[in-house]
């Protein structure tokens, strides 16, 4: 019985903890109900849930340390909590993670970490509708992915990106899945209280061997111990309290050893290195990790000396050639705390580290494999081969294991592959696959047609390589030598004149040209399909022009024949097209002048026969100018530089504290008005504070007074027409009438001016009417919407048609329609004085987690904002008439928070932005296509918890103001102003301020409008008192100008380019005469002196 007291190498591996300098703080880690460690590593990265949903990770370098910032870049790549990561034992920088919202996504990390925030994944998988709950990479095979969901496990090939395998037959969730070292079968744990023995590749009877585990349903995890036929599980027996069980494969019905150790609520996750045969025990919420040694003989568990710290969120364990094997580090777990992520590295005491010591650290399991998902599920075993942890044996020596961060599993020349299943990207204009089809349908036709069509592209969803091109790139068979002397050949254009033909054609795009023929193909080609995302060419597609493209307006580069000018094509020189000698010229056009250019002199060429060209492309260009309302770029607006500016910081009201984070994704969550601002407190009671906004400053310490509503708030609003009365209404069904006294609150209030039992169920949101005075819209959970008269609290309407949760209303500026949006996909317009169910109905965002909707263009257009069935923001433009179908549709990015819309209709710009972000996005919505046309956007230097618009009577017109607003942090209440750079700032830009409606006074009482007698809001000129406006000094007089040009001797009338032209010159004389100026010179002054003294003496 020696053998019970041989001594171990590793029984006094100790564990140290390193300073704080030395990990990873100031993070921000929730509490998460998921069967995942929520932390992962590898030999370069490691990852782990951010913030307290969970849906975003972050990703650091696996040396880093020190404080981390709440704005550095994360993944954001799901909606929902992130349930389980893991890294690929094959690829340091190749990550899967899997969430609550149903996908696995992979990504790559680049080799330098994340520089900003990534939301494109390489590839996804979808379990239609089922959580994901752990996900993870095949020991032996390269590109091998497996995923549970429920009781299915599924088994991905990402390299082709199809699904291998899948079996349902487990009946419950399964809770943890391990492979055997080997990668020839797996282990699982359910909630059926069984652990069961899979192997993928027996079609019939997969699943081996099933055997009873713990006791309780509870949480249980299962890992392999390495190559050997023996699991061990974790989990809680009948009384709850924990237990360790270890498992022969050859007597699997009977435990071989089973422990016991507390009766702690935190489930063990077990974390097990086979080359050291080290087990350490991690569980949730607990503040200490056990280390054990696992041996095959009795008594199979040995304790080591146990780790004591902080309270533990997840554990993982580094890979083996990550560690500091010259100072005698065997392992290192990572801790995962609310906070902190603290490498806690187990070192073998040794007298000294100078030396490699070669019987702590065995051959372990390499990095690099042979094996591919294919040929592994084809019935290929091969081990993966193993390497040395000595310095001495490496190619570098001391330094560390270079990681394998690339390259990236993914085949290119795939033809079958996922992301179209994900991402339905129709063919931009403009890019390869468009001009490849329109060139063979045309050679066609047209028989001898003297262009060569590309080669086609590789399919689009083969890899992300494939991207739209704006630059099309056509080969023109060029002439032999014998036809280089003919003068009638049109030649080459200089930079001058593609110059002059770019300015000419009002294209905006200086990248749709090139700077000369000698141009290198790679800078051609910079938009080419080889450089851009799915993401990207979906953007693309959907903010294009499509109003150019139909009108075939003139390219800045127009496309040149050769041979087309001057005279017909001759024989000879047809059979000089066609020979294999001939030269190749790259010529950049873009598609719709290409087409058209295309045609034409295809057509005269063939049907004409001996007929010539009359008119090159060049000149065509010069003559018939089209001015292009709108690019591919966006369209021109007024409005595109507007810069937004924050207040200074004595506008601000700073120490804010205590907000609260539970008002529902239905409220906007704050509001303010040009006296008061409300934010919602956190605690119970449902409290708001009221801020004065005249008295600016640092809040005093101690109990900030508020209106304390009794139950938790769902939404609250300020009366539009009366800065003091505040409408909140609470999860009990009643909404609550504050009226704010003179000068503000002074202490905490828990008695409203009046009170409206409204619902029987709680409330979504509040709206007022933004016309008629005291007539409040209340929507619940019972999916009614009710209409109320506040000054006797009675109902007045009640809308129905609603089939599930509402997530906004908006009325119309007219105040006689209602636009609704709701979880059930459905867009609804009520008419509510006339139905109570909607009057049209169409289909809204697909995605399911929150919506706003609004109008636009005098409720014309409706906008609605959601998301994707990927979980991609969007923004909608609906015709208010047809509801069938979008208009057009941006996407954003992926981000969990909701996208809030606030649109000023005098100039058409909508304001979007969400909770949590620092970007406030800015567009013009119009009335032809695109429709949704990027502005600059403002980007804060902090992340906003809520933003509120003021009406357009506060805004500073002298300074250029078109908008003003509100933005709430986590500390400051800030002003934020939004203009528009002008030259002559001293006028007032009438251009930029037309007369805008008064939405700040009632423009009827509550018994007018129930009563169906509308009426319009007056209209107000925001010009101050003695301010020129800018049109004043811009006026001309066409009509004289014309008449003129009729009298003189040309005996015509003006071209519209002359009229232009002369209105310009009129423009400047005007502005010049404004201008003081002296012609007198500074010596005319000056003393001079007589002829005489000049002469030499």
């Amino acid at each position: 019985m020696a053998w019970r007291f041989k001594a171990s190498k590793y029984k006094n591996a100790a564990p140290i903890v390193p300073k704080p300098e030395a990990c990873i703080r100031d993070i921000c880690v929730g509490s998460y109900q998921t069967f995942g460690n929520n932390i992962a590593a590898s030999a370069a990265f490691m990852a782990f849930n951010w913030e307290h949903t969970g849906s975003s990770v972050a990703v650091l370098p696996l040396d880093d340390c020190g404080r981390k910032s709440k704005t550095m870049p994360l993944l954001h790549g799901h909606t929902d909590t992130v349930t389980d990561l893991e890294f690929s034992p094959f690829h340091d920088g190749l990550l899967a993670t899997a969430s609550q919202d149903c996908l696995v996504k992979i990504w790559h990390i680049p080799e330098k970490g994340l520089e900003a925030s990534l939301s494109d994944p390489e590839c996804v998988f979808s379990h239609k509708q089922r959580r994901v709950e752990t996900v993870g990479f095949h020991p032996t095979a390269d590109g091998l992915l497996h995923s549970t969901a429920a009781g299915c496990v599924t088994l991905f090939d990402i390299t082709t990106q199809k699904e291998l395998f899948s079996n349902n037959e487990h009946p419950e969730v399964i809770q943890s899945v391990s492979w055997k070292q080997d990668g020839t079968t797996l282990a699982t744990s359910c909630k059926d209280k069984n652990v069961r023995i899979l192997d993928p590749r027996i079609a019939d009877s997969p699943i081996q061997m099933v055997a009873e585990s713990h006791p309780s349903i509870k949480d249980s995890r299962v890992v392999w111990l390495g190559n050997q036929t023996r699991i061990l599980s974790t989990g809680f027996d009948s009384a709850r309290l924990r237990q360790v069980i270890i498992r022969d494969l050859r007597n699997f019905s009977v435990p071989e050893k089973t422990l016991e150790l507390d009766c702690s609520t935190g489930i063990l996750m077990p974390l097990f290195d086979p080359d050291t045969n080290m087990l350490f025990l991690a569980g949730k919420g607990d503040t200490t990790i056990n280390y054990l040694e696992v041996s095959d003989k009795d008594p199979y568990l040995t304790e080591g000396l146990r780790h004591t710290g902080e309270q533990t969120k997840g554990a993982c364990l580094v890979p083996k050639r990550a560690l500091k094997v010259m100072e005698g580090e065997v392992n290192r777990v990572l801790q995962l705390t609310s906070n902190m992520v603290i490498p806690i590295m187990y070192q073998v005491p040794r007298k000294t580290y100078r030396d490699f010591h070669s019987d702590l650290y065995p051959e372990t399991t390499g990095y690099k494999t042979e094996l591919t998902a294919s040929e592994w599920f084809s019935g290929a075993n091969m081990p993966v081969p193993k390497m040395s942890l000595d310095p001495a044996k490496r190619e570098l020596g001391d330094a560390p294991i270079i990681p394998r961060l690339g390259p990236k599993p993914f085949s290119s020349n795939s033809g079958d592959v996922s992301f179209d299943k994900v991402f339905a990207v129709p063919v931009a204009p403009g890019s390869q696959e468009n001009i490849h089809h329109a060139s063979t349908a045309g050679s066609a036709d047209n028989g001898g047609d003297s262009f060569v069509a590309p080669a086609p592209p590789p399919p689009v969803a083969a890899a992300t390589q494939n991207k739209p091109d704006l630059i099309v790139e056509i080969e023109i068979k060029k002439p032999n030598a014998d036809n280089e002397g003919d003068s009638n050949v049109q030649k080459t254009l200089s930079t001058s004149e593609r110059r002059k033909i770019f300015e000419q054609t009002h294209s905006e795009s200086s990248e749709n040209s090139t700077e000369g023929d000698d141009k290198p193909d790679a800078e051609l080609r910079r938009f080419s399909a080889a450089r851009s995302s799915i993401a990207e060419r979906r953007r693309l597609y959907e903010s294009r022009s499509k109003s150019t493209v139909e009108e075939k307006s003139q390219s800045p580069v127009p496309l040149r024949r050769e041979l087309s000018k001057g005279e017909p094509f001759k024989p000879q020189q047809q059979a000089n097209l066609t020979t294999p000698t001939a030269d190749v010229k790259r010529i950049s056009a873009p598609e719709g002048k290409l087409l058209e250019e295309r045609r034409r002199n295809v057509s005269t060429s063939v049907d004409g026969g001996g007929a010539a060209i009359k008119k090159s492309a060049t000149e065509a260009a010069i003559t018939n100018t089209h001015k292009r309302t709108s690019t591919v770029f966006g369209k021109v607006s007024k409005f595109r530089h507007l810069k937004g500016t924050t207040g200074h910081k004595s506008t601000h009201i700073e120490n804010l504290r205590n907000l609260s984070r539970q008002i529902p994704g239905e409220c906007n969550g704050f509001h303010a008005n040009h006296e008061r601002v409300a934010v919602p407190l956190s605690g119970p009671g449902g409290k708001i504070a009221i801020f004065e906004l005249s008295r600016p400053g640092r809040l005093p310490d101690g109990v900030i007074p508020s209106l304390v509503n009794g139950s938790n708030i769902m939404d609250f609003q300020w009366d539009p027409f009366d800065s003091s009365r505040l409408a909140v209404a609470c999860d009990d069904g009643i909404v609550k009438l504050w009226r704010i006294p003179e000068g503000g609150l002074s202490e905490p209030t828990n008695t409203p001016e009046r009170e409206l039992i409204a619902h029987l169920d709680k409330i979504y949101f509040i709206r007022f009417h933004p016309l008629a005075e005291d007539v409040l819209l209340t929507a619940s959970y019972d999916m009614t919407v009710k209409l109320w008269d506040l000054r006797t609290l009675e109902e007045k309407i009640l809308l129905t048609g609603h089939t599930d949760q509402i997530f906004d209303l908006a009325w119309s500026p007219c105040g006689k329609m209602a636009a609704t949006v709701c979880k059930d996909g459905k867009l609804r317009v009520y008419n509510p004085r006339k139905s109570e169910t909607p009057i049209r109905e169409g289909n809204g965002p697909v995605g399911t987690r929150g919506a706003r909707i609004t109008w636009a263009l005098e409720g014309q257009y409706i906008v609605c904002t959601g998301f994707d069935k990927v979980s991609e923001r969007q923004i909608s433009v609906y015709n208010a008439q047809k509801l069938n179908a979008p208009l057009n549709t941006a996407s954003l990015d992926v981000s969990p928070s909701i996208l809030i819309p606030y649109y000023d209709e005098d100039s058409s710009t909508l304001f979007v932005t969400g909770k949590g972000d620092s970007t406030i996005y800015c567009y013009e919505i119009t009335d032809e296509e695109p429709y949704i046309c990027p502005l600059s956007h403002h980007r804060c230097t902090s992340l906003h918890q809520g933003l509120s618009f003021l009406t357009k009577n506060h805004c500073d017109v002298a300074s250029v103001e078109f908008s003003k607003a509100y933005r709430l942090t986590n500390t400051t209440i800030e002003p934020l102003s939004f203009t528009v750079p002008r030259i002559k700032s001293e006028l007032f830009q009438d251009d930029l301020f037309p007369p805008t409606r008064v939405t700040w006074k009632p423009t009827m009482s509550a018994d007018e409008w129930f009563a169906c007698n509308d009426r319009k809001a007056t209209k107000l000129s925001l010009q101050p008192e003695g301010m020129e406006a800018l049109s004043s000094i811009q006026q001309v007089a066409p009509a004289k100008k014309i008449e003129h040009a009729g009298n003189g001797s040309s005996g015509g009338a003006l071209t519209r380019a002359e009229f232009e032209k002369n209105k310009q010159q009129e423009i400047q004389k005007s502005v010049s005469a404004r201008l003081e100026y002296n012609t007198k010179l500074e010596q005319d002054d000056m003393e001079g002196v007589d002829e005489n003294e000049w002469q030499e003496d």
